[in-house]
């Protein structure tokens, strides 16, 4: 059972919304790029973050180092030095002045060395990694390093503190920036798909349908493009569209109004042909009569039924919907030659034939369809020359071939009156290429186009009051086989 076209329709919508439509994979891109532009600023964060809270301990050691200038006799008993360590959250205070380190509080010596953080000016790279070679590392004591602010005199101040705590704050400021980062980056992803879905998916959604109803049925209403108005690609590909589909369906119609007529012109044709094939054989029975009238009359009669006899064969050939795909071989030029000669009447009363052909030169081509080719150009250039006005002496053919890059080049020659500068852009044109009124101009169309089924092509090469040149261009130059010159021993 066949598929309604609303289904077909719905099933193209969904297919375009999800999973792999335009507008599933803008949404999902939206969201990861904004998800990974909120990543970005997660290592300052949390450079920032350290920071501040390292340098908070060391302004509270730095105060603390402060006590035993103030204090009596610069002796600070062992309770007031645990009371200024634990409320500076640190374990030794040392001060650097004059580049003399002195130790001015410390509790218990860490058991192992602890890591450095040096929060003096350093590169940008070791600010932002060191958060993480915080969480990640095992170190348990950190040694903080910092210019000072109260004490102008001393180098630097630095303290020995545990890591946890560290560790706590920085893991829960992290977590904290990963929640804010994934809301932020859901909802700008969000709200730059809804942007971009409304202002680009929809409309190209809605181009796609137009052109899926279209092909599914030109002739649907429903599948005519809406324009919106807008002026930027969008406007521009809808305008296009419209275009093309008005072109479209005139191009159809149009098809289908020749595709009838050619139909009723070729069963006519056929008919025609019959007919005058009839008064062919009846004007040969007139020819025994002898009857001066008759007599008179008859040669008139006869060219103009060999002339409607050859142009309904010519429009029933012309009229097939395609040639047969050609099947090149190698074909001996010259005997090709001779035939299509024979046949176009070449040499004749008025016109001599000059082949520049060896015996031996090759081409590759179909040989009905090449035969095809060189009787259409023969018959050409031998009509050329015998209805040229006021011409004195024989006119001349003249055949070549050369190679040239691959490809076989036949020059056929003649020395005519030339194309007529009114028909040499629709020289090739069916039934508009002629410039004799007892000619179809079906001749040099089907010639080129049985050319160009080759691969090669036919063109006019020179034309002019001294003659005219076409050129055949034939795909392959077989070589010919050279000639082995028998000695006398083996003669």
């Amino acid at each position: 059972m066949a598929e309604a076209p609303s289904d077909r329709f719905q099933q193209i919508r969904r297919r375009l919304f999800w999973p792999g439509g335009l507008s599933a994979r803008l949404l999902v891109l939206t969201v990861v790029f904004a998800a990974l532009g909120g990543a970005m600023a997660i290592p300052p964060a949390m450079a920032a973050y350290e920071q501040q809270w390292l340098l908070d301990r060391v302004r509270a050691a730095e105060l603390a180092s402060l006590a035993p200038e103030v204090a009596p006799d610069r002796v600070v008993s062992e309770q007031l030095k645990t009371q200024l360590l634990e409320g500076a959250g640190v374990e030794i205070v040392a001060v650097s002045i004059d580049g003399v380190r002195s130790l001015v509080f410390a509790a218990n010596r860490p058991a192992r060395a602890p890591y450095v953080v040096d929060l003096r000016p350093r590169a940008t790279g070791v600010a932002l990694l060191a958060p993480f070679q915080t969480l990640l590392g095992d170190g348990g004591r950190v040694r903080v390093v910092a210019e000072p602010r109260f004490r102008k005199e001393a180098d630097f101040i630095e303290f020995v503190a545990g890591d946890a705590e560290l560790k706590r704050a920085l893991a829960s400021y992290l977590w904290r920036l990963v929640a804010i980062v994934a809301g932020v980056s859901a909802l700008a992803g969000f709200v730059v798909y809804f942007a971009l879905n409304l202002f680009l998916v929809r409309p190209v959604r809605r181009i796609t349908f137009a052109m899926e109803r279209f092909r599914a049925d030109p002739e649907d209403p429903a599948a005519h493009i809406q324009l919106s108005g807008r002026r930027d690609e969008i406007g521009r590909a809808e305008a296009e569209l419209d275009r093309m589909q008005a072109d479209l369906r005139t191009a159809l119609q149009s098809r289908a109004r020749l595709a009838a007529l050619g139909e009723a012109v070729a069963k006519i044709n056929h008919d025609l042909k019959n007919m005058l094939t009839s008064a062919q054989l009846a004007s040969e029975r007139l020819a025994a009569s002898k009857d001066p009238t008759v007599s008179q009359a008859l040669p008139r009669l006869e060219r103009a039924l060999d002339r409607a006899v050859k142009l309904a064969a010519d429009v029933l050939v012309y009229g097939k919907t395609n040639e047969a795909a050609p099947e090149p071989q190698v074909v001996k030029l010259s005997q090709a030659l001779r035939e299509a000669a024979a046949e176009a009447r070449v040499p004749g009363p008025g016109v001599t034939f000059v082949s520049k052909v060896a015996a031996a030169d090759q081409v590759s081509a179909d040989p009905d369809q090449l035969h095809r080719i060189l009787v259409n150009l023969l018959r050409n250039a031998r009509q050329a020359i015998e209805h040229q006005d006021g011409r004195k002496g024989a006119g001349r053919i003249e055949v070549s071939l050369e190679t040239a890059g691959g490809s076989s080049l036949i020059r056929v020659s003649d020395d005519g009156p030339g194309v007529p500068e009114r028909i040499r852009e629709r020289l090739f044109q069916p039934f508009a290429g002629s410039g004799r009124p007892d000619s179809t101009g079906l001749g040099l169309a089907i010639a080129r186009e049985l050319a160009q089924g080759h691969g090669g092509d036919l063109t006019l090469s020179v034309t002019g009051e001294e003659g005219t040149v076409f050129e055949l261009r034939l795909p392959g130059a077989p070589r010919a086989r050279p000639r082995v010159r028998r000695s006398r021993r083996d003669a």
